[in-house]
């Protein structure tokens, strides 16, 4: 993977990888969504405020309440895991 993913997403990534594939390549498909349209990516996530600046979370479709997290420089996939609030 390259820069567009921080050191925990990859780990995060490789792990989900190892335990189930079909749940891995849904993930990968939101990821490389908001890499390739990020605008189109923003109008659909949730913005969130934190110490690092703006962060946004997608949900991954039919997988509540897993969320894949990034940010809007580069952009960058920052963590993959569930979120519900």
């Amino acid at each position: 993977m390259s820069d567009a993913y921080s050191p925990v997403a990859n780990e995060q990534l490789d792990q989900l990888e190892r335990a189930d594939l079909k749940l891995y390549d849904e993930v990968v498909d939101v990821c490389e969504f908001v890499l390739d349209q990020p605008s189109r990516a923003r109008a659909c996530s949730l913005a969130m405020t934190t110490l690092e600046g703006i962060r946004y979370r997608l949900p991954v479709p039919g997988r509540y309440p897993l969320c894949v997290f990034w940010a809007p420089e580069g952009p960058r996939i920052e963590a993959v895991f569930p979120y519900s609030r």
